[in-house]
């Protein structure tokens, strides 16, 4: 057996809230097979939402390998935020340095910036958005999302599919009451996603419970396993650029209140530099030590 250390942690964690779970395992090598860290993954089903395959990088402080209990993943903002809270936290030589260079398996190099000691938080930079057509019945959004008829905002707000790192569609909801009870059948919803080759659902509403947030959003993911992420980087990621290109927000730093009414709520930081949008957070560690393959 080969050991390698492992770190379970919540991101973007908010005062009370539990954040969103991801697990990370740190290798001195690329050893472990797809196969294998599939398996790892699909043992860590109902205990994390994702697992984070850290590995050295030739050029870049390391390599991030995604991995949900049902497949590899394009790209994983929060457990990007778990992992690269917890490594530059606990590494003095990290610690120091402002910007790292992170290479991801399917999104390239993306930039990590450290604002730990500023503002208890690491940020993202996001990979760059792709638009998709988005030709989906309203109807049948409203029907699979199991929204009550009339909940989606038409007036003014578009219904669009980007790909900030998963390809999100975003479906503006009007009232805070509707946005925040909903919770559709996962494997229907499933269906839905992959019928029309969409990996995550985020629906939004500019009604708060919270008056200094932007915005509230719940992120669906029946395609990797679970009906609801509830703090997602790739997914607001998405929606910071909707925000933009719709003149909803002019790229000063923001804070999106995330979660159904099950839950306290969680907190995603978005902000832009240099024309780049960035997300970010903070993570708590709950679990330290070794894994065993």
């Amino acid at each position: 057996m080969k050991k390698y250390r492992y770190i379970k942690s919540n991101a973007f964690t908010f005062g009370a809230s539990l954040g969103n779970p991801a697990a990370a395992l740190i290798a001195e090598d690329e050893s472990l097979t797809p196969e294998q860290m599939q398996q790892i993954a699909t043992e860590h089903k109902g205990f994390v939402m994702e697992i984070v395959f850290c590995s050295p990088s030739e050029t870049v402080a390391c390599k991030l390998t995604y991995y949900s209990s049902e497949c590899e993943v394009d790209f994983c903002g929060h457990g990007t935020i778990a992992t690269m809270y917890s490594l530059i936290r606990d590494d003095s030589s990290l610690r120091n340095k402002k910007v790292l260079s992170v290479e991801t398996n399917k999104k390239g190099v993306i930039s990590v910036y450290n604002e730990i000691d500023t503002e208890d938080a690491v940020y993202i930079e996001a990979p760059s958005p792709i638009e998709h057509t988005m030709n989906i019945p309203v109807d049948d959004i409203e029907r699979i999302l199991t929204l009550r008829r009339g909940s989606i905002n038409r007036e003014g707000r578009a219904i669009r599919i980007i790909d900030a790192g998963l390809r999100t569609l975003i479906v503006p909801v009007t009232l805070f009451e509707d946005e925040v009870s909903v919770y559709p059948d996962e494997a229907s919803l499933k269906s839905f996603c992959e019928e029309n080759d969409i990996d995550i659902i985020l629906i939004y509403t500019l009604q708060v419970d919270d008056s200094s947030k932007f915005a509230h959003t719940r992120v669906f993911a029946p395609k990797f396993g679970y009906l609801e992420d509830p703090a997602t980087g790739s997914g607001n990621s998405a929606f910071a650029n909707y925000l933009l290109s719709e003149n909803m927000w002019d790229g000063s730093p923001i804070t999106i209140e995330q979660g159904g009414n099950d839950r306290i709520f969680n907190a995603v930081k978005l902000k832009t530099l240099n024309g780049k949008v960035l997300f970010g957070g903070r993570a708590t560690k709950k679990i330290e030590g070794e894994y065993l393959v």
